[in-house]
């Protein structure tokens, strides 16, 4: 049996098999698609290969949960080093799996090839009855943030300057906020994960609302420029603050609401990192 062919059959699923996977009576409606490449959101002297499957997959199933969207499905493209062993794929394996299993989420296809580095590209396949998209927002809504920012950036600065990090960093050990999401929907206005950092996503929302934002307090760049956070930014009516407070503590979420949208314009401060 050749690698690739042990890889697919490590990933036991009854949609794997044809050409092409078919799934009777699907109702699904949010379709979304990562990719998380060697040398390029991460080093494999960083992380494990079950670390690198596992926030490979989170990465892409946070863009269904910020949107209010179930993860029914995905669609696995991995690129594997010629050199690789079966022990190693089978680390990717657990870590697809681990993350799969928890989400209720199928795995069922996609493709392997042979490469220099290990790059994998996802497509989640999602449902959702009302989904949270990011054009929504009024003027005088509150924008508020889960979590805390500005570690993974830390983080990472640390991996470059050689350091180590602890297995449970926020860099490889990603907690989704869709506990939170699934309670507070219903009051809110629009909702996007945080993965280019704070600055530069609420950019996105200043664009698609066409409004800006008054700050309540001093964010600093160090927080607000720091990217792979997946925390979740979403914004709401004033007058759900009460129960959006509410629904956080009972999910046990931290929340922060720091800005006001108004019609005052919005500019990044951030440095882009993407072409």
């Amino acid at each position: 049996m050749n690698l690739e062919n042990y890889f697919i059959s490590k990933l036991k699923n009854r949609y794997i098999g044809d050409d092409g996977a078919y799934i009777k009576d699907i109702q699904a409606n949010v379709f979304s698609k990562d990719a998380f490449f060697e040398d390029v959101h991460f080093k494999r002297d960083w992380m494990s290969y079950k670390q690198v499957a596992k926030k490979a997959m989170l990465i892409n199933i946070s863009d269904a949960i910020a949107m209010n969207a179930k993860p029914k499905y995905a669609l696995l493209s991995v690129a594997m080093p010629s050199n690789i062993t079966k022990s190693q794929m089978d680390e990717l394996v657990d870590g697809f799996n681990e993350v799969a299993s928890f989400y209720g989420v199928d795995i069922i296809g996609g493709d392997t090839i042979s490469n220099i580095k290990l790059d994998i590209t996802i497509t989640i396949i999602s449902e959702s009855k009302k989904p949270l998209v990011r054009n929504g927002i009024r003027k005088n809504y509150y924008i508020a943030y889960t979590g805390k920012l500005g570690n993974s950036q830390k983080e990472l600065k640390k991996l470059f300057n050689l350091g180590k990090i602890h297995k449970k960093s926020k860099f490889v050990d990603i907690k989704l906020r869709e506990k939170f999401i699934e309670k507070s929907s219903r009051f809110l206005a629009s909702g996007m994960d945080i993965s280019d950092g704070l600055f530069s996503d609420l950019s996105k929302l200043a664009s698609a609302n066409n409004l800006g934002f008054k700050f309540l307090n001093k964010i600093s760049k160090s927080v607000g420029c720091s990217g792979e956070e997946y925390e979740v930014l979403v914004a709401f009516d004033k007058r759900y603050k009460k129960t959006i407070l509410r629904r956080a503590k009972q999910s046990r979420t931290l929340i922060n609401i720091f800005a006001i949208s108004s019609r005052v314009g919005y500019k990044n401060r951030c440095k882009a990192h993407h072409f």
